[in-house]
């Protein structure tokens, strides 16, 4: 099987490469793509280098399937000349997710949707692949009302050169700035650009993708983003209002049971999920499950997540492992 990686060389790129090779995906040539001024450049990957390419001379190798992460600008360009080969594109851009065309996936919530004629499939945004995973069983129970959330975002989301500004920061050097004021010490209101109604792209996103993945508009959801100087994964502190009563040891067991999910929620010991624990690890992660005191059929929840992992590289991953098991790329291997 060829799979190409658009955006090799970059931060999520990298992790892609990672979990390709850690989830033993069945990998016959690797395609290791970027811009111009990284064509000629190695990457490694499982033990052997590979040349960067350009993306139209990728698009002329017809590889299989090409996982994108190179920027919403770049897929809107590219993915359909790798459709058009006949390649399945996986993109982890914000290009084609509110496209009503194509699909936006977390495999363990929607994956059977997926069908051959997909070509261009969207990955959802970093901090709602953790929510939903979490949400998603006890909305198929209980029926989500409401959802009010708060994010706490690692700097790796916004990419290398924010991650330069902390280390700058930290070490009292004078450096490029990836944000507007400095991240060390700082927590910052201000995850993407501004858009409607005083909400940012990264809080929309949340929206308009949980509707979307979950199927059901009528959910209410409101969510602020924040950007805090840490780097393992994003945190997010989620009211949830349900349409039925709970008991909070049943909420506890379906989560327990829910594939990619780790509950951590023992008070009496300090065990709940932190960012710490949660870098370079697969799972979701959620604890400081808790009844609001302050209304019925509400329910508090943190959770946790790797977003270059679960929240990029490995969802995308999932997916393709999904297409392959299920006959729907030009392929012959199973997994």
């Amino acid at each position: 099987m060829r799979v190409a990686v658009v955006g090799a060389t970059g931060m999520v790129g990298n992790v892609m490469l990672q979990v390709l090779a850690e989830r033993n995906f069945p990998v016959t040539e690797l395609i290791p793509v970027a811009s111009e001024r990284s064509v000629g450049n190695q990457v490694e990957f499982k033990g052997t280098n590979y040349s960067v390419v350009d993306l139209q001379t990728a698009v002329s190798m017809h590889p299989d399937i090409a996982l994108f992460s190179a920027g919403g600008d770049t897929s809107l360009e590219w993915a359909p000349k790798f459709a058009e080969v006949g390649t399945t594109v996986i993109d982890n851009s914000s290009a084609w997710r509110m496209d009503s065309t194509k699909k936006l996936i977390v495999p363990e919530i929607n994956a059977s949707v997926l069908t051959e004629e997909d070509k261009i499939i969207a990955n959802p945004n970093c901090s709602t692949i953790q929510m939903v995973l979490a949400i998603a069983p006890l909305h198929k129970k209980y029926g989500i009302k409401r959802l009010v959330i708060s994010t706490y975002q690692s700097i790796t989301g916004t990419g290398v050169k924010a991650v330069k500004q902390l280390e700058n920061e930290s070490n009292g050097v004078d450096g490029e700035k990836a944000y507007p004021y400095q991240i060390h010490k700082n927590a910052l209101p201000h995850c993407d650009v501004f858009e409607e109604a005083g909400y940012t792209k990264e809080e929309l996103k949340l929206v308009r993708e949980t509707h979307k993945i979950l199927n059901d508009p009528g959910i209410g959801i409101t969510a602020t983003s924040v950007r805090i100087p840490v780097v393992g994964g994003h945190s997010e502190a989620v009211n949830i209002e349900l349409e039925n009563n709970f008991e909070l040891d049943d909420v506890r067991a379906i989560l327990a049971e829910t594939d990619g999910v780790v509950v951590q929620d023992d008070i009496d010991n300090n065990i709940y999920p932190m960012p710490f624990y949660a870098e370079g690890k697969d799972s979701v992660f959620v604890g400081r499950i808790r009844r609001d005191l302050s209304q019925p059929n509400t329910l508090n929840m943190w959770i946790v997540s790797d977003n270059l992992r679960k929240g990029a590289a490995t969802n995308t991953i999932q997916i393709a492992e999904y297409l392959v098991a299920n006959n729907l790329v030009n392929t012959s291997i199973a997994i």
